[in-house]
């Protein structure tokens, strides 16, 4: 199964998608270490644009043609990035679950944005007002939201994890 990840930065993605991948022995996809490996090699700047995702599809596919599920994780702002995805999943004949982290306390998301360190060597993080001007459109259909405002990852993603589980076992049954 191919399990999309999704939010504006500082909302958890990261640290739910490595949470999750853990217990499901899932393969962890961040479009955000493809992207600054591209710039490391010299064939982007930032911002890279759609290289990073295109990049992010392709390994996933691959991966679920293997018999592997996959945590796909990146921003994913726009429809079509979020239609991208779910064509990997499809094409690879397996089920995908969309997932969209929010952190509805904005003064917490601020305290995240400006707090948090890069565990990627050079990757640029955006700061509070380029995170608020940042392009997302909403999302136009049926994903599973977790707020990560107020609580501990580890309640995050027991949440996470109850919904993937259901999801599979909807496609399943």
């Amino acid at each position: 199964m191919l399990v999309v990840i999704g939010g504006l930065p500082a909302t958890g993605k990261t640290t739910l998608a490595r949470l999750l991948a853990a217990e499901i022995g899932a393969v962890h996809l961040r479009v955000d270490t493809i992207e600054q490996a591209l710039v490391r090699s010299g064939l982007a700047r930032h911002p890279v644009g759609p290289a990073g995702y295109v990049v992010g599809y392709a390994l996933a596919e691959e991966q679920l043609r293997q018999g592997l599920s996959v945590i796909a994780e990146s921003v994913n702002p726009l429809a079509v990035t979020r239609d991208a995805w779910r064509g990997a999943a499809a094409r690879a004949g397996v089920p995908s679950v969309e997932v969209e982290v929010v952190c509805s306390d904005p003064v917490e998301h601020r305290r995240r944005v400006t707090s948090r360190s890069v565990d990627i060597p050079d990757l640029p993080l955006p700061d509070w007002q380029r995170n608020l001007e940042r392009e997302y459109e909403p999302w136009d259909r049926d994903r599973v939201v977790v707020d990560t405002a107020g609580q501990r990852p580890e309640a995050s993603s027991a949440v996470l994890l109850g919904a993937v589980l259901s999801a599979a076992a909807g496609e399943s049954g």
